[in-house]
């Protein structure tokens, strides 16, 4: 057990963790999928389900039983008004079931997030689709996707990286948030190769080389984007906010928006260029 954030450590053990947790709250939710969930609407108007609170408690709990003394920041938590006083060098950050609007319609593109901060940047990450058993993992210097298998077991496991900016760029974007901006900045690109991707899969698109760049300029809380971005910063690419700063993490007492809102940003792999 660890009882000391900075003794958290970024090394494959932890990863590990991270990845048995997120397979436990996929299996969770995956009990829901095919039956009728209720939903409910939380104070945003964004839905939520049984699947979201079954899933969050899962990860939680294995968290806290695992890393004594490093604060969890929850969705549905937080949602509820629950969330750490003081968040420290290190916390967690958790979205139980991102893309809850795929799941609610039963496709197959909602995922589990589970990802380390640490002095404001996303140091460990990992993205689960439960439906189509797709594992995204990352930490310092090291990316990879893998299958879950029925036994739980992980496998196939390959290393991932982002490719060369292509011209045309490929370009992911929200299924169920889009936005005239998004549209005015795909227009800058009038060749572009569209993709409609829901969740956070769109960090993993541009980790794993099938995509260029995700805009996102629309409201987004930081458990949507920490993990993907983990992701795709251990795949070589990076995600940074209109004015050409990293998006960092732990953004309290904000003076424009509430606790753990993001700006709009740009993720993109390939050779660094301007958003």
């Amino acid at each position: 057990m660890i009882e000391q954030e900075d003794a958290l450590s970024v090394d494959a053990s932890t990863l590990d963790r991270f990845e048995q947790l997120a397979i436990a709250a996929g299996e969770k939710i995956l009990e829901y999928f095919d039956n009728r969930c209720p939903v409910w609407a939380k104070a945003d108007r964004s839905p939520v389900t049984e699947a979201d609170h079954a899933a969050e408690a899962v990860i939680v709990d294995g968290l806290r039983a695992a890393y004594r003394g490093v604060r969890c920041v929850a969705e549905e938590a937080v949602s509820a008004g629950v969330m750490p006083n003081v968040l420290g060098r290190a916390f967690f950050l958790i979205d139980p079931l991102d893309g809850t609007k795929e799941f609610i319609a039963g496709r197959n593109d909602f995922t589990v997030n589970i990802a380390l901060i640490r002095d404001g940047t996303p140091l460990i990450g990992v993205v689960l689709a439960p439906a189509t058993r797709m594992l995204y993992s990352g930490r310092p210097g090291y990316a990879c996707m893998s299958e879950v298998g029925a036994d739980r077991g992980i496998r196939n496991r390959q290393r991932i990286a982002v490719r060369a900016r292509c011209e045309p760029p490929t370009i992911v974007a929200s299924r169920s948030h889009a936005s005239a901006d998004t549209d005015e900045f795909i227009q800058r690109y009038p060749d572009a190769k569209c993709m409609s991707v829901g969740s956070s899969l769109k960090f993993c698109a541009i980790a794993s080389g099938a995509a260029d760049i995700y805009p996102r300029l629309g409201w987004t809380m930081e458990w949507d984007t920490a993990a993907g971005h983990a992701v795709l910063s251990a795949a070589g690419g990076r995600v940074m906010s209109m004015d050409g700063t990293v998006l960092t993490y732990g953004k309290r007492g904000q003076s424009s928006d509430v606790d753990f809102a993001n700006p709009w940003f740009v993720a993109e792999g390939g050779p660094r260029g301007s958003i």
